[in-house]
């Protein structure tokens, strides 16, 4: 058997594996085999040393991947404006699968995904090698990161009666490596128990500065649903994201998240943990025995 031939298989393998989880409704699992075969699919596209599909095979892989992410993006939205359903996606799996004899148009209207360099979930494992030059030229004491970062923040909702809206700050986060971090910000959303968005995902600006073990942000966050609307079984996720200039990608180091029972008004401290982030909270590993945590401070705004 060709090496052709197994890569073919191995795509073929995830695909189907993908669609199973879909089918059975387990949405993180799909969405991380959705992104992981796009990415697989896309290096091969975007390789120049590659002979083994022709220009328009690699077209055709192009656009293949482009439909696994526009899946992936309809399972992360509650609310889809333009769904793409797991049955369009099924009547794919002949291509995937005899991609060297294929030769019929395209059954969807899509375009190849451009290059870029976010990694899908779970891959960012097998680049751990971290960029140590450059690291250690921004390491320090006390440094000050760029402002120009703006980020997506939203501004608070506005007041219902008897509906109480919440304000997070965060202030810090302790990392045994926190001068190494370029570019530090912060993702924040809150999913159902099923790991689906329940509203807008927020990024912070860029971290204010750097010193010792943490990195500070002092920025406040609007959830953008009032409490008392937020679903039974929600939590509200912390992912902490870096740029690595060597790979020229964002990557996610760790995250945290806040369950619905620790809504209350004052500081708090919570742990962090390993990445892939785990929205459905099963398999959750500590990122590190050292105290090092997460530091918010909640407020509260009810109208009475």
């Amino acid at each position: 058997m060709s090496d052709v031939t197994k890569t073919i298989q191995k795509w073929h393998a995830s695909f189907s594996k993908g669609t199973d989880f879909d089918s059975w409704g387990q949405l993180v699992e799909a969405i991380d085999e959705y992104q992981i075969l796009a990415r697989q699919l896309q290096k091969e596209v975007q390789s120049t040393n590659s002979t083994n599909f022709t220009e328009d095979q690699k077209k055709t892989l192009g656009k293949f991947a482009t439909c696994l992410e526009l899946r992936s993006a309809s399972l992360q939205c509650s609310q889809p404006t333009e769904d793409f359903r797991l049955e369009e996606l099924k009547t794919l799996e002949p291509i995937i699968k005899n991609i060297l004899t294929y030769n019929k148009e395209f059954p969807f209207d899509v375009q190849p995904v451009p290059l870029r360099k976010i990694l899908a979930p779970g891959e960012e494992e097998n680049l751990e090698l971290e960029e140590e030059e450059d690291a250690a030229a921004r390491a320090g004491s006390a440094e000050t990161f760029p402002s120009q970062v703006s980020g997506t923040l939203l501004p608070r909702l506005p007041s219902e009666p008897s509906m109480t809206l919440l304000t997070l700050r965060i202030d810090k986060i302790g990392l045994k490596d926190a001068g190494q971090c370029i570019d530090p910000y912060m993702t924040i959303s809150v999913k159902d128990v099923n790991g689906i968005d329940v509203n807008q995902v927020q990024d912070t600006p860029l971290a204010t500065r750097k010193e010792d073990t943490y990195i500070h942000f002092s920025v406040e966050v609007e959830i953008q649903k009032h409490v008392e609307k937020l679903p039974k079984g929600a939590a509200i996720f912390f992912e902490f994201k870096h740029y690595k200039p060597k790979k020229r990608f964002t990557s996610t180091k760790c995250f945290a998240f806040m369950e619905m029972d620790e809504i209350k008004p004052g500081p708090i401290v919570i742990e962090l943990y390993r990445k892939p982030t785990d929205y459905k909270r099963k398999k959750l590993q500590l990122m590190t025995k050292k105290p090092l945590y997460l530091h918010l401070h909640q407020t509260l705004h009810k109208d009475s």
